[in-house]
C-alpha cells in the first residue's frame, strides 16, 4: 500500500535547474564542492541523474539493483544529505530523476530479482516483473550465453548454492545442487539461453530492446510503494523538492502512476520526461508541471533553422548520396522502414507476447466474432497497426481511436489477400480501443499494446530512423522532426502562447544526457541551412580530395554526416569523432549494426575518418566553420536566451554556461568542471548572458512564473522578419537575431526597428545602455546579436539611446 502521506502542499516550482550527471568519477561530494558556484550562476534547483542503488561502475544510474538504498559509489545517504544541506546554505533546492519503468537486470545486485529466479513465480517478489510465466513452460529465458549452450557448458560451473558464468552469478533453485548439470539447468526457474534468442524468444518486458533492463511493475500498489518508498522518504524530510519522471511511457498505465505519485508526494513539482509529437498534447489529466523540455527544444532549433535553405540543402544531399526514399531519401518512408525493421527484429519477442495475449482472448472470448483467428493473421493485424502509430503511445484519458486510426486500419488490410483475413485488423484494434471486451486481460492487452508501440517509436524513430535521413544533422534530435525541421516565428510564438497558457511550470531543455549533440554543435550545424551552395562547394572539394587519396567513405550517407559532424563539433579529438559516427553507422543499422557488427564496413569508416575529417582535409572545414563563426555565435546566443527566457522552467545541462560541444552519449556524460576553465570569446559572452538571465529570472520570478505573461513584439522595416522578440509580463524583452547570415546577405537591419512597450529598458547584458521608444534594431544589437531588457521607468519618450 501506498505510505500515509502528508496534508498536500502547494508545489513549488524552480526558476531554473542545472543537470549534474552523478558517477563514481563525480559523486555527490564533488556536486557539494560545486555548490557555491551553481549558486552563484542564479539557479534555484540542482537537477541531479538518479540516486538509488545500481549497477556497479555505472555512468548514468538508470540500471537501478535497489530502490531502498542511495547510491554507496556517490557517498550513500550520507552524502546526499549532505549535498542537500549545502545546497540549501546557498539558497538551492534539488530535483532528481527517478527510474520508475525498469531495474537492471542484474541478480548478483538485484536482490528482488534475485529471489525470482531462486524461487520462481511463487516469490513474492515475481509480482515486481513483468514476466510471462505462460511461455518457455514456466521459466525465465536469460539470453546471457554467448555462444548456444552446447559450447558454453564447460563456462558454467555449480559452485555451492550458486551458478557461475564468467562475471555472471545465478541462484540454483532449493534442492537442485547435486544435479548433473544437464538436469540441474532443466531444473531451474530460469533457462540460460543465447543472447540472440533475446530477439524472438524473450519472456520478460524490458526497456526498449535493452535485454540488461527488465520492466517492473509499478502499477501494482505494493511495488509502488517499495520501489518509492525511499525517494517518498527524502521528499518528507526536505533532503529533495521535486521529481524528473524517466519513461513513463514504459508503464502499464503512466495516468494512474502519476496520480499514485502526485498524491503520495503531495503534489510536489513533476516533469515527465515525454517525448511530443508534432501538435501531440500533453494528456491534460497528468497531475504534472508539464514534460521534461524535447518539445521546446525542437522549437528553439527550428527557429533558428532557415526554411529554404533546409530544402535546398535536402536537395543537394539526396543528389550526393543518392539514398534510396525508405533508407534515408525520404523522412517519412525512412521511419516506416524503420518501424518495420524494428517490429520484425528487435521488438519480434514483443510482438509475438501481444500476439499470444490476443490469440488467448479471441479462444476464451464468448463472442463468436472474435473466434477462428489465425495467431499468423493477428500478429501481421498487430504488426501493420503498430508500424503506423505517428505518436508514442495511447493513453487511458485519451481517445485511442486518435492515435490508432481508421486510416492506419485502412492501410493495414491492405497487407491481406483474403478479405476475411483481413478483418484481423478491425479485431485487433477493437481490443485497443477496448471495444472488444473488458475486464483484467482485456485491460493488460490495451496496456502491453501501448508499451510495445512506444518501445517501437522509440527504437525506429530515435534510434534508426534519425541515423538514416541525414540532411540537416541539427534536426535529427530527440523530439525532432526532421521532416519539417524549421519552425517560423508565428508558429513559436504560437507554442510559446500555449506553454504560458497550458503548462506554464514545464521544463525546457536544449542539452542533455541525452541529446545525440548538444546544442552549440546544433547551433553550428544549422547554419548550414544559410549557405547551402557554400556547403556543397566545400563538400565537393573534400570529397575529392579523400577520393584521390584512396580513402573515400564506404557509402556517401556516411561521407555526408561526418562532414557536418565535423562542422558541428569543430577541432577536437579525433576519438571523439570515431566514436560518435561508429555508434552513428551501429544505429543505422545499414552497413554494420550492433548485432551484426562488419569489421570490414567498420574499419573503412574509421579509415575514412582518420584521413577525411581528422586529417589534412579536416583544416578546410575548419576554415570553413571559422568563416561562419559570426553566425554561430548568433544562434548560440540567441537559442540560449530564448531559452532562458521563453514560458516555463528552463534546465541547464552541465557545463552548458559556456560553449559546450558535446556529441552523443558517452561524449555528452563527461564530468564537467566546476567552475569551467576561465571563460573567454563565445564561453564569456554565453556564460555573462546565462547569469544574467537566470539572476533576473531569480530576482523577479513572477515576470516568468505560472501567472507571468506572454506576447509577442514584432518588428518593423526591411529586417524584420530576422528579429524574434517578445515580452514577458510587461517587464522583460528578449530579441535575438534569426538568421544572420541571410540578413547580413539582405544588406543588414537598415531602418530595421522594434517599439518597445511603454517605459525605459536597460539593456542587462551591456550595463549602461537604455531605450524607449521604437529603438533601432541595429543599434540594440550593437554589442551583441541579442538583447534582454528589463523596464526601470514608465517614461513613455520616443527616442533611444
Amino acid at each position: 500500500m501506498t505510505p500515509e502521506r502528508p496534508d498536500p502542499v502547494a508545489p513549488v516550482a524552480p526558476t531554473a535547474t542545472y543537470r549534474l550527471q552523478l558517477q563514481p568519477e563525480f559523486p555527490f561530494g564533488a556536486a557539494e564542492a560545486a555548490v557555491p558556484y551553481l549558486a552563484s550562476l542564479g539557479v534555484s534547483h540542482l537537477h541531479l541523474s538518479p540516486v538509488l542503488e545500481s549497477v556497479p561502475g555505472s555512468g548514468h544510474g538508470y540500471d537501478v539493483v535497489d530502490h531502498a538504498r542511495v547510491r554507496d559509489e556517490l557517498g550513500g545517504e550520507a552524502g546526499l544529505r549532505s549535498l542537500s544541506r549545502t545546497a540549501r546554505e546557498h539558497g538551492l533546492g534539488l530535483v532528481v530523476d527517478i527510474v520508475p519503468n525498469h531495474m537492471a537486470m542484474a541478480p548478483r545486485h538485484n536482490h528482488a530479482l534475485w529471489e525470482v529466479l531462486r524461487e520462481g513465480p511463487d516469490s513474492p517478489y515475481a509480482r515486481w516483473f513483468d514476466i510471462d510465466w505462460r511461455a518457455h513452460e514456466g521459466r525465465m529465458l536469460l539470453p546471457v550465453l554467448g555462444q548456444p549452450l552446447s559450447a558454453e557448458t564447460g563456462a558454467l560451473e555449480v559452485d555451492g548454492d550458486v551458478l557461475r558464468y564468467y562475471d555472471h552469478v545465478f541462484p540454483l533453485r532449493a534442492g537442485t545442487e547435486k544435479l548433473p548439470l544437464p538436469r540441474l539447468l532443466d531444473a531451474q526457474w530460469y533457462r540460460l539461453g543465447w543472447w540472440r534468442l533475446a530477439r524472438t524468444e524473450l519472456n520478460y518486458r524490458r526497456f526498449f530492446s535493452i535485454s540488461e533492463l527488465i520492466g517492473v511493475r509499478v502499477e501494482d500498489p505494493e511495488v509502488f510503494a517499495a520501489t518509492h518508498g525511499k525517494i517518498l522518504q527524502l521528499l518528507d524530510e526536505g533532503v529533495v523538492d521535486g521529481l524528473r519522471i524517466d519513461h513513463p511511457d514504459g508503464l502499464a498505465d503512466p495516468d494512474a502512476y502519476l496520480r499514485r505519485l502526485n498524491e503520495a508526494t503531495g503534489g510536489r513539482w513533476t516533469v515527465v520526461e515525454k517525448i511530443l509529437a508534432d501538435g501531440e498534447p500533453l494528456p491534460a489529466a497528468w497531475p504534472v508541471a508539464g514534460t521534461t523540455g524535447y518539445d521546446a527544444l525542437r522549437h528553439v532549433d527550428g527557429l533558428l533553422t532557415d526554411p529554404a535553405g533546409a530544402g535546398e540543402l535536402l536537395g543537394q544531399y539526396r543528389r550526393f548520396a543518392a539514398p534510396q526514399a525508405d533508407r534515408g531519401g525520404v523522412w517519412e518512408a525512412t521511419v516506416r522502414r524503420a518501424a518495420y525493421k524494428v517490429v520484425h527484429h528487435e521488438l519480434a519477442a514483443e510482438v509475438d507476447r501481444l500476439t499470444r495475449e490476443a490469440d488467448r482472448l479471441c479462444r476464451t472470448s464468448p463472442d463468436p466474432a472474435l473466434r477462428d483467428r489465425a495467431p499468423w493473421a493477428l500478429r501481421t493485424a498487430l504488426r501493420e497497426l503498430l508500424v503506423r502509430m505517428e505518436v508514442y503511445r495511447p493513453y487511458t484519458s485519451g481517445d485511442a481511436a486518435s492515435v490508432v486510426t481508421e486510416e492506419a486500419a485502412d492501410e493495414a488490410r491492405l497487407a491481406f489477400k483474403v478479405p476475411e483475413e483481413a478483418q484481423a485488423v478491425d479485431l485487433v484494434r477493437d481490443l485497443v480501443l477496448g471495444r472488444a471486451g473488458e475486464g483484467p486481460e482485456y485491460e493488460a492487452f490495451r496496456a502491453r499494446f501501448a508499451q510495445t508501440a512506444s518501445a517501437l517509436r522509440a527504437k525506429s524513430v530515435e534510434d534508426t530512423a534519425f541515423y538514416r535521413y541525414v540532411p540537416l544533422l541539427s534536426a535529427t534530435e530527440v523530439g525532432g522532426e526532421p521532416g519539417s525541421p524549421a519552425v517560423s516565428p508565428e508558429v513559436f510564438h504560437a507554442y510559446c502562447a500555449r506553454v504560458q497558457r497550458d503548462w506554464p511550470a514545464t521544463g525546457t531543455v536544449l542539452s542533455t544526457h541525452d541529446t545525440k549533440r548538444s546544442a552549440d554543435v546544433r547551433a553550428a550545424i544549422s547554419v548550414l541551412t544559410q549557405v547551402p551552395e557554400r556547403w556543397a562547394d566545400l563538400l565537393a572539394e573534400v570529397t575529392g580530395w579523400t577520393a584521390a587519396e584512396g580513402v573515400g567513405a564506404p557509402d556517401p550517407q556516411v561521407a555526408w554526416a561526418a562532414w557536418q559532424t565535423a562542422v558541428g563539433l569543430g577541432p577536437a579529438a579525433g576519438e571523439r569523432l570515431q566514436g560518435a559516427l561508429l555508434k552513428h553507422v551501429r544505429e543505422a543499422g545499414l552497413g554494420t549494426s550492433w548485432t551484426e557488427q562488419d569489421p570490414a564496413y567498420e574499419a573503412a569508416v574509421a579509415e575514412f575518418l582518420k584521413a577525411g575529417p581528422c586529417g589534412t582535409p579536416g583544416q578546410l572545414v575548419a576554415g570553413f566553420r571559422s568563416s561562419v563563426e559570426p553566425h554561430v555565435r548568433a544562434n548560440v546566443l540567441g537559442a540560449a536566451l530564448v531559452h532562458l527566457t521563453m514560458p516555463g522552467v528552463p534546465d541547464l545541462y552541465q557545463g552548458t554556461e559556456v560553449e559546450y560541444r558535446a556529441l552523443v552519449d558517452p561524449d555528452n556524460r563527461r564530468p564537467a568542471d566546476f567552475p569551467p576553465a576561465d571563460p573567454d570569446g563565445l564561453s564569456a559572452e554565453k556564460a555573462a548572458l546565462t547569469v544574467g538571465a537566470l539572476r533576473l529570472r531569480g530576482r523577479r520570478p513572477t515576470v516568468f512564473g505560472e501567472s507571468a505573461t506572454y506576447a509577442p513584439l514584432p518588428a518593423e522595416g526591411p529586417g524584420a522578419a530576422h528579429c524574434v522578440a517578445f515580452v514577458r509580463s510587461g517587464e522583460v524583452v528578449t530579441a535575438v537575431t534569426r538568421l544572420s547570415l541571410r540578413l547580413e546577405e539582405a544588406g543588414g537591419w537598415r531602418d530595421t526597428v522594434l517599439a518597445l512597450p511603454a517605459g525605459r529598458w536597460a539593456d542587462l547584458l551591456a550595463p549602461g545602455r537604455e531605450f524607449t521608444g521604437h529603438a533601432r534594431v541595429e543599434e540594440l544589437f550593437g554589442p551583441l546579436p541579442v538583447v534582454l531588457l528589463e523596464r526601470v521607468g514608465d517614461d513613455s519618450g520616443a527616442g533611444s539611446g
